[in-house]
């Protein structure tokens, strides 16, 4: 073992022999081992010109981007609030309330003639009249002046009143007439949109059951913003026949089709191609059994032809459009207008039932189809065609 002093003395040695070293090879270290220099800061380059003009384009294209999505996002707003607004419209309580006003126009016309009735055949008109000249007083007479100018006052302001009267009436009329071209018939909420002619515009229907059958009736309400010589409004075909089904508007017609164009039965002065826009309640029914084929619009038959493809079944696996036929897709015979209440049943209905839906104020909603129904049946529109309330 060391004494204390001798470790003392060995460590201040060893101190002294690590700082001699240090000091004697520090240079040698630096050049082993130089000192990093330090980073001069980063200097943006300076732009150009072009890159200037291309930040400012690419600035202003975001600014437009956020403007016009901000003013998308505004229109769908106002839009589902105003769908909203004009779903809380209720069609019956519009109509309600006009007649209610046309009732009030009425009874208050007839409270006026009432009124000017007893006006003429009151007492003093009857002094006026029937008293003989020179046996009246003069004060008399000019009483009796005083009361023929008071009646007469009297009927000028009636006649003013009558005829303000049968102008609200006019007017209102005329109101609850717009309100219905306006609004869709039989209590329908949802009708079939085609904007224009084209090809491609039509509208598949997909039934749930087989159309193979014996006898049918479709009917179906059609508001047409124009019509050609052959408008299909309802077609039914498969690759071998594609004109098994075809109901079309002429002109100023209707046409039924079964199993080919040599059956054909027509129905004339149906549409009134010079006025305006209206709704057509249209029904076409047929029987294989006496190939009894009629037609009927507004509620009433207006063509029946027997001997239609008698004895004939109807082919499944085809195809249903509604707006254009399977074959060809031509434009010259596309619909163009609204469509709402298509139905069809496996048998034909009788004159009663096809009456009923042709009411307007009726809810022939109510009534569906067995083999196509309104607003049941899958129908999916293509090439423009859509649902509208």
């Amino acid at each position: 073992s060391h004494s204390p002093g001798f470790v003392l003395s060995l460590s201040l040695s060893f101190f002294f022999f690590f700082s001699l070293s240090l000091s004697l090879n520090f240079p040698l270290l630096l050049s082993i081992y130089p000192a990093t220099p330090s980073q001069t800061p980063c200097t943006s380059r300076d732009f150009s010109k072009w890159d200037k003009i291309f930040a400012m384009l690419e600035n202003s294209q975001m600014r437009e981007n956020m403007l016009l999505q901000y003013a998308n996002d505004i229109i769908k707003v106002e839009m589902t609030s105003l769908r909203e607004e004009l779903l809380r419209f209720n069609s019956n309580h519009l109509e309600a309330m006009l007649q209610q006003l046309l009732s009030a126009a009425q009874m208050q016309t007839s409270r006026l003639a009432k009124l000017e009735t007893s006006c003429f055949s009151g007492p003093g008109a009857g002094m006026g009249l029937n008293a003989k000249p020179g046996s009246q007083l003069p004060e008399e007479a000019g009483g009796a002046g005083l009361r023929e100018q008071e009646v007469t006052s009297q009927e000028v302001a009636l006649e003013g009143v009558l005829a303000a009267m049968q102008q609200i009436r006019v007017e209102l009329g005329e109101v609850l007439r717009s309100s219905r071209q306006r609004l869709l018939p039989a209590g329908y909420e949802m009708a079939l949109l085609f904007p224009m002619r084209s090809r491609r515009i039509h509208t598949s229907v997909i039934p749930a059951v087989p159309l193979s059958v014996s006898s049918f009736t479709v009917c179906m309400w059609v508001k047409p913003t124009a019509v050609s010589n052959r408008t299909v409004l309802f077609s039914y075909g498969n690759r071998r026949n594609p004109y098994e089904i075809q109901l079309l508007l002429g002109q100023t017609s209707a046409l039924l089709t079964i199993g080919g164009e040599a059956h054909l039965v027509e129905a004339r002065d149906v549409v009134n191609p010079g006025g305006p826009s209206e709704w057509i309640h249209l029904c076409g029914a047929w029987s294989s059994e006496q190939g009894l084929a009629s037609l009927w619009a507004g509620g009433r038959k207006v063509a029946s032809t027997p001997g239609v493809a008698e004895g004939h079944i109807l082919p499944d696996g085809g195809s249903l459009l509604l707006g254009q036929e399977r074959n060809g897709f031509d434009p010259k015979m596309a619909f163009a207008g609204k469509m709402t209440g298509v139905n069809m049943w496996d048998k034909v209905l009788s004159e009663e039932e096809i009456s009923q839906l042709a009411l307007r104020e009726s809810q022939g909603c109510d009534r569906s189809g067995n083999m196509v129904a309104w607003g049941v049946t899958e129908m999916v529109p293509h090439g423009g065609a859509q649902f509208i309330n």
